[in-house]
């Protein structure tokens, strides 16, 4: 692994040049020489934690971009794009999840002016609310997201409606709804080692080419 400071050095360098700054424009906007950001970039010597901190922000980028590598084939801008493209897709997948709750806020204290019985009692809303969030979750991240997590959600999904289900009735044995839990989460289990495979290779086996038949 390639020493720290030469890491520290590369991205200082790397952030300086995509910012088309010269040694002495960076120095300025640090408050330090211009001799003191040379000798960063030649590896002489290491900046300390707050000078990293302000040249974070300075950048906007998190403190530990200086202490990791990256690809030389990708420019800092292009990482940079590709972290505001995620953090962008994560604000509007709790955006959608907070419209649902906030629906359901609206339908609780319309319910409460109106004299309305929507469901009793009325904060069941939040918790038939949880179900759908979880279904717009599953749907962001089967587009967005890592798909291994897509079976913690569907986890999810299955033990919050049968919640649902078990707290909108009251007859005696209604704890047995979350015995349906029990095979779906097995499916569930099962499916975790499951590779997608394409069609053509589960066709190919079954093909026989002409003239090999007795």
């Amino acid at each position: 692994m390639p020493e720290l400071k030469s890491v520290i050095a590369r991205n200082i360098v790397a952030l300086r040049k995509s910012a088309n700054w010269t040694q002495a424009e960076l120095a300025l906007k640090l408050n330090y020489s211009d001799k003191a950001i040379s000798k960063w970039e030649r590896a002489e010597s290491t900046p300390d934690v707050d000078v990293l901190k302000n040249m974070a922000d300075l950048f906007q980028v998190p403190v530990s971009y200086f202490f990791e590598e990256h690809p030389k084939d990708v420019g800092v801008p292009e990482l940079l794009a590709g972290k505001q493209q995620m953090r962008n897709r994560i604000i509007i997948a709790l955006v959608s999840i907070a419209g649902l709750f906030a629906v359901a806020t609206v339908l609780y204290v319309l319910s409460g002016l109106l004299q309305v019985t929507i469901c009793d009692p009325s904060w069941m809303l939040y918790i038939y609310a949880i179900p759908p969030s979880l279904v717009l979750l599953l749907v962001f991240n089967s587009v967005w997201g890592p798909k291994k997590l897509n079976l913690a959600i569907i986890t999810a999904l299955i033990w919050t409606v049968l919640l649902a289900v078990f707290l909108s009735f009251h007859a005696p044995n209604r704890w047995m709804v979350f015995l349906i839990g029990i095979p779906a989460q097995v499916i569930v289990l099962l499916l975790i080692p499951v590779k997608p495979v394409k069609l053509g290779k589960l066709i190919r086996p079954w093909h026989k080419p002409p003239g090999n038949t007795i």
